[in-house]
């Protein structure tokens, strides 16, 4: 078995496409549009779906907005620096929700940012 992703429902493709892409740097490895059911699904990662985990973008055409409810967490990436991290988001007109610092109860440096739609993402700092 192989974890091969985790699916995101979003409100506005660009956008999201947008901020996974550019903030986060991630590339789009695929994109299918389903007419007949009306939706898009667009896949983006940071490598070869054949051996990374990815994400999928799902843009319902006919849906204007979604819960995302209070079960879902966050999406987490390691950094190099989690406080350049947050100035990129930063520069590119994204939210940084919080600011580089030590974890609570730990010494491990995270962040967080927030896509368009509302999902948190996690920076965790690489330890050296």
């Amino acid at each position: 078995m192989r974890f091969l992703h985790t699916m995101l429902r979003v409100r506005d493709l660009d956008k999201e496409l947008a901020f996974f892409t550019q903030a986060l740097g991630m590339k789009v490895l695929r994109r299918q549009e389903y007419h007949e059911g009306r939706f898009t699904l667009v896949f983006v990662g940071y490598g070869d779906e054949s051996n990374h985990t990815v994400l999928e973008l799902t843009y319902n055409w006919d849906t204007d907005d979604y819960e995302t409810g209070n079960a879902f967490g966050h999406i987490a990436i390691e950094v190099q620096d989690a406080s350049k991290a947050c100035e990129r988001v930063r520069s590119l007109g994204y939210v940084v929700k919080r600011e580089a610092g030590p974890m609570k109860h730990g010494t491990t440096i995270i962040a967080f940012c927030s896509s368009p739609t509302g999902y948190l993402v996690e920076f965790i700092e690489k330890i050296s």
